[in-house]
């Protein structure tokens, strides 16, 4: 953050005051410049080069060839990237025909063309598709699924699948362009994958990341995708989930500690590792168990990430990236015991400038629109209704569009944000006493070629005071008060 200019502790008098200001000159410190404005007392700070902050959005209700209305809204919302479900057991045939070539996706059999027109639509938005591989022919199951729980697949034929999908989307006449490829939904959850096994997992994702690199080597293979808690089976719970980091460690063969050693010597191939860190303790809380991770506990999967790129237990030909690929909140309203919309809002914002000095470079949100109903997916951008055309914004939407947090320091408040428009602006930071009146200008933030900006301003606050960003083609962010929310407040991801 940025640092404070020397005060003027010994004023003898106002001309003295204005010819000392109007003698400033630009000061760097803590890698923060800001220069002073000698006729308006508005200082202007710049933000040094940081990592990126994208933002995508999944709903697997609406992202498909029936709403291609779902893409141009998530677009106008402010998303780069879209998670796409890539059903393998509705892509493959039920029964393989004869002369069934797995690898090849013309051969007969395949059915390409609901996943072709949700990409069409992606892309003609301006999206980025990400595919989500996920389900199981019947004929590909090295362990069937018992009860709830989803069984396992053949590695080699998962892997098979891989080189269809990646030749089908490798941009020739075949189909769109796809460089993203995910290996299945929360892995460490038996209603996923079952019996859950981290080395099961391994085998799988060395199986896609061949297939995949092997049609394209630029292709992106984004492994991890776990659910953030671990739960035992029990009578009334017919499945299990394996805790995050535990299964992460065995994927990475890492041991525990501070300081990890290889405990085998299988590597994993991935470009992309992600996560999903719902939490029941706000923006910044922390999961219970030390092997759970929820949004607080993100800069220790970030260490076990990095650990394992250290001892070379991850093999990448692109930099390794740390992503969220879901998370959100229900809010009340629809949503009884959820977190009110206001609350739902700050905390949105937060929740981003957590994940982004978590070195989170992708953040996929959960839901454009409200299910409705009795659905316990209610954390949509916008409210439920009969059409997307009608449907009404959330103030979460603006969180997202252009999250904007302000912390109240000694004589400072520090500032952090991404424009709307993910590239150099200069943001203007505006103050309201109290929750009405009128907004003035204290200061000016530029961002970097990233969006982010992000200084710690001089300025004497307090916290009834609220603080706003403005720039050209964003708009205006929330407003965000400078009283924090009690730490006790406790509200589910889904309103439990």
């Amino acid at each position: 953050m940025g640092a404070v200019p020397v005060s003027l502790r010994f004023a003898i008098s106002a001309v003295a005051i204005l010819c000392l200001a109007a003698l400033t000159t630009s000061a760097s410190l803590a890698g923060v410049q800001h220069r002073t404005h000698t006729a308006t007392q508005v200082r202007t700070y710049s933000t040094p080069g940081t990592g990126p902050l994208v933002t995508a959005l999944d709903d697997p209700w609406l992202f498909n060839s029936q709403h291609p209305d779902a893409f141009t809204k998530s677009a106008s919302a402010g998303a780069s990237f879209v998670r796409l479900p890539a059903n393998w057991a509705s892509i493959a045939p039920s029964t393989r025909p004869e002369g069934f070539v797995a690898t090849d996706p013309t051969s007969p059999g395949y059915s390409w063309g609901g996943l072709d027109a949700a990409v069409a639509a992606a892309e003609n938005a301006g999206l980025t598709p990400i595919l989500d591989l996920q389900s199981v022919p019947h004929w590909a199951y090295a362990k069937k699924p018992q009860g709830v729980n989803a069984g396992t697949p053949k590695v080699a034929a998962l892997g098979e699948f891989a080189q269809a999908i990646a030749t089908h989307f490798d941009g020739s006449d075949l189909g769109g362009v796809v460089r993203y490829f995910e290996v299945w939904n929360e892995p460490n959850v038996s209603l996923y994958l079952s019996p859950v096994s981290a080395t099961t997992y391994r085998g799988m994702v060395n199986a896609v990341a061949d297939a995949v690199h092997a049609v394209d080597s630029t292709d992106v293979v984004v492994a991890g995708n776990l659910d953030p808690f671990g739960h035992p089976k029990s009578r009334k719970q017919k499945w299990n989930s394996v805790h995050p980091l535990a299964f992460m460690r065995t994927v990475l063969c890492l041991s525990k500690g501070a300081h990890p050693h290889k405990t085998c010597s299988a590597t994993v191939h991935f470009d992309v590792w992600s996560h999903h860190p719902y939490t029941f303790n706000g923006p910044f809380g922390h999961a219970s168990n030390p092997d759970d991770i929820s949004l607080g506990d993100l800069p220790k999967m970030r260490a076990l990430l990095q650990a394992g790129v250290r001892l070379h237990r991850v093999v990448s030909s692109h930099p390794v990236k740390f992503w969220v690929t879901e998370f959100s909140w229900d809010t009340n309203p629809p949503r009884r015991h959820a977190a009110p919309t206001a609350l739902a809002a700050r905390w949105t914002a937060e929740a981003f400038y957590q994940m982004w000095r978590s070195g989170v470079s992708l953040v996929t949100w959960f839901g454009l629109q409200d299910r409705g109903g009795s659905s316990q997916y209610q954390s949509g951008l916008y409210r439920h209704s009969s059409s997307l055309d009608d449907a009404t914004a959330k103030p979460v939407l603006a969180a997202f569009r252009f999250p904007f947090v302000a912390y109240l320091g000694r004589g400072t408040v520090s500032v952090w944000g991404r424009d709307a428009t993910s590239d150099k602006r200069v943001m203007t930071i505006q103050r309201r006493h109290g929750t009405s009146g009128r907004w003035s200008t204290v200061a000016k933030v530029r961002s970097n070629s990233s969006g982010i900006f992000k200084a710690n301003l001089k300025l004497a606050a307090t916290k009834k005071d609220w603080l706003r960003a403005t720039a050209s083609g964003s708009g205006s962010s929330l407003g965000f008060s400078l009283t924090r929310p009690s730490s006790k407040l406790r509200y589910g991801p889904w309103g439990n």
